[in-house]
């Protein structure tokens, strides 16, 4: 709870700056362009016969569980900077090759990937994995947008007891995260279809979502530690100024 945090130090407004520099760039080139693209991606994700949307959301809910206690038995196992996006390209690839089946069936290793990086993105803002609260915290990037977003922001809970993510817990968090998660990976699907995008491939499309997500995670990361050293309000507010949005209030 915010109580529980109080302002030690002013905020590191450069590290701030950096922070809101990397977030404008977190999308990069490709997934900019898949954005601007998202009335179409959503408008063909929804002529997908129904029982490959269904498979799609069954599947990118077993991943995240399945992925969520495999990314927990190997930490400490890193694949670099390059080799986690090269990974997910070659996933994509092979992925890609066999048309949607395939892609769908490929969904459970591009999802542990994903999660991989995010978790060593937390672990190299100085926090642990193994903990329940950082756990969630990792499945919350990827339901996020933007970092001051009003339904997946800095959760102040996040510094107050320790959350045990078993059962129903976990299954709660998960409600809010699969539907989101899965829309995006059908869309990802679906632009490796799209004429316009033919020069791109499963690869490159798995290589830039992978590094979205932890470009998020990153940024997420370091806000929750500026926020456990200088207090929520104040690294949110400065952060919002630097981003030029408004800033939601902290749960």
């Amino acid at each position: 709870m915010t109580e529980n945090l109080p302002a030690l130090s002013p905020v590191p407004s450069a590290e701030i700056v950096a922070l809101a520099r990397r977030y404008r760039r977190a999308s990069g080139p490709l997934m900019t362009v898949l954005t601007k693209m998202g009335g179409v991606l959503e408008g063909r994700m929804a002529l997908l016969p129904m029982a490959v949307q269904a498979q799609i959301e069954a599947q990118t809910r077993n991943a995240l569980l399945g992925s969520f206690a495999m990314a927990h038995r190997a930490r400490g196992v890193t694949l670099g900077r390059r080799g986690a996006p090269i990974a997910a390209a070659i996933s994509g690839a092979m992925g890609g090759a066999g048309g949607m089946l395939t892609s769908v069936a490929e969904l459970p290793v591009t999802v542990t990937l994903i999660l991989h990086a995010i978790q060593q993105a937390a672990r190299d803002e100085g926090f642990d994995p193994a903990e329940d609260a950082v756990r969630a915290e990792c499945l919350r990037v990827f339901a996020a947008g933007s970092p001051l977003a009003a339904d997946d922001g800095i959760n102040t809970a996040f510094f107050g007891a320790r959350m045990t993510l078993t059962g129903p817990a976990l299954q709660r968090l998960l409600a809010g995260i699969v539907p989101k998660l899965a829309a995006a990976l059908g869309q990802k699907l679906v632009a490796q279809a799209v004429p316009v995008l033919g020069a791109l491939s499963g690869a490159a499309v798995n290589a830039a979502f992978l590094q979205h997500y932890r470009e998020l995670a990153r940024i997420r990361f370091a806000l929750l530690r500026l926020s456990a050293a200088h207090g929520v309000e104040p690294v949110l507010t400065e952060f919002a100024r630097e981003i030029d949005q408004p800033l939601i209030e902290a749960r």
